[in-house]
């Protein structure tokens, strides 16, 4: 049999993705419910971490347990990864003694070798490119907030960077349009804006972007491993700063995301944080859900 991957969002059928959205509703619903589903009794997800995340972590260990499985953490310091072992003999290996991989590292061409050389189902929890179960969370979002997404306006404002890529991949996967607000030198993936066509607009104006939108995004403009160059994007990216004057210049119905963690008062306003079209906190728990969902569909028959 052949064994299923999530290393993007185009490693699933549009029918499957919304699919994974409504089961994240689902189980997001049973949880609060207080109701015990455990499908995973005796499955094991092992968690390779080369990029430290709070929300990554806590929602895909807590979410095997709701499930009633468990989750092994790996950082670099747990596995022979961080002393040179090659990635297809980990892979080999790992995939022998585990149910399931999530990976946050890097470069994404490591995940791609990892999944080539495993034996079970392997997760993208995030690379330098992309972070399709960021986008998994964010559409659910969506979804319980204002409906379908198909057919309406997103506002990218920012750093073209892994978030960025994932958006106009969910712009094609989810049929809607996307509008992407950056400085000259920071754009998004040339080979993705080349696929997804006339679906994605790119703009220096933010106030452009954010015209019509019915839901606003943006992330930090260093991102981790950018640190030295922190404080020239400050400078580049101050006018790209997302307020409510932004969302102001959007459709009524807008809603405000941002991945976390946010540097407010840099990307995001202070007041946006606490605006009532933020809806943030909802999102990141949402991680937990659709993650759930996630594994399910790969483990479960």
């Amino acid at each position: 049999m052949t064994v299923r991957h999530f290393l993007s969002l185009m490693d699933c059928s549009q029918a499957e993705l919304i699919g994974l959205i409504k089961r994240g509703v689902e189980l997001k619903a049973l949880h609060r419910q207080g109701v015990v589903y455990e499908p995973l009794k005796n499955r094991v997800l092992a968690m390779i971490f080369e990029k430290a995340s709070t929300r990554t972590r806590v929602s895909f260990e807590a979410g095997m347990i709701q499930l009633g499985g468990q989750a092994i953490f790996l950082s670099p310091r747990d596995t022979q990864l961080g002393r040179g072992e090659p990635i297809e003999d980990s892979a080999r290996v790992l995939s022998s003694m585990v149910d399931a991989v999530m990976i946050r590292t890097f470069a994404h061409a490591d995940v791609e070798t990892f999944a080539r050389n495993s034996t079970v189902p392997v997760i993208n929890g995030l690379t330098d490119s992309l972070h399709p179960c960021q986008l998994l969370a964010d559409m659910q979002t969506y979804h319980e907030q204002r409906g379908s997404i198909q057919g309406k306006r997103v506002a990218w404002i920012g750093d073209g960077n892994n978030m960025c890529n994932t958006f106009i991949q969910a712009a094609m996967q989810f049929d809607f349009t996307l509008s992407v607000a950056c400085p000259e030198g920071y754009e998004p993936d040339q080979a993705l804006l080349d696929q997804a066509g006339d679906r994605i607009t790119l703009t220096r104006d933010p106030r452009e972007a954010a015209a019509g939108a019915h839901l606003i995004s943006t992330d930090v403009w260093a991102s981790m491993g950018q640190e030295d160059e922190a404080e020239a994007r400050l400078k580049r990216f101050k006018p790209y700063q997302v307020t409510p004057q932004t969302l102001d210049q959007a459709d009524e119905s807008v809603i405000f995301m941002h991945c976390l963690p946010a540097h407010r008062g840099e990307e995001v306003s202070c007041e946006l944080m606490n605006d009532p079209r933020c809806v943030v906190w909802d999102q990141a728990e949402n991680r937990l859900h659709v993650q759930k969902a996630l594994v399910e569909f790969l483990l479960v028959d």
